[in-house]
């Protein structure tokens, strides 16, 4: 979706002190971050508080369908994310179109910026 809709690039990681050390180069346009991140089940809401504690200044989006986690991670300070179920919904591609500039889909491919 990433990808398609906006030409963006994703970059994993599968722990919070591995996100970090990706933070620290720069260079990142959104962080998006899931409720619990896979490799070790620690709190992506815990890395979106310590993410933003930080002074980072990358918008960050929790990724989770339960509203009670999206509340949380905005209230810590996290844009309105969205949940896995509704990855290529209109609402999601407005709320990561907040953040990223979506391409210009009119122009043929090799002139979209």
């Amino acid at each position: 979706m990433l990808a398609g809709r906006f030409g963006g690039e994703t970059v994993a990681a599968a722990t919070a002190a591995d996100a970090r050390r990706r933070l620290e180069s720069g260079g990142f346009d959104l962080v998006l971050v899931n409720r619990v991140l896979d490799a070790d089940g620690s709190s992506g809401l815990t890395f979106i508080t310590a993410h933003i504690a930080s002074g980072d200044a990358t918008p960050v989006m929790l990724v989770s369908d339960r509203p009670d986690a999206q509340q949380a991670a905005i209230a810590a300070g996290a844009r309105p994310g969205f949940g896995k179920s509704a990855l290529h919904a209109a609402a999601t591609t407005a709320a990561v179109g907040a953040v990223l500039r979506p391409l210009d889909t009119s122009a043929p491919a090799s002139r979209r910026q």
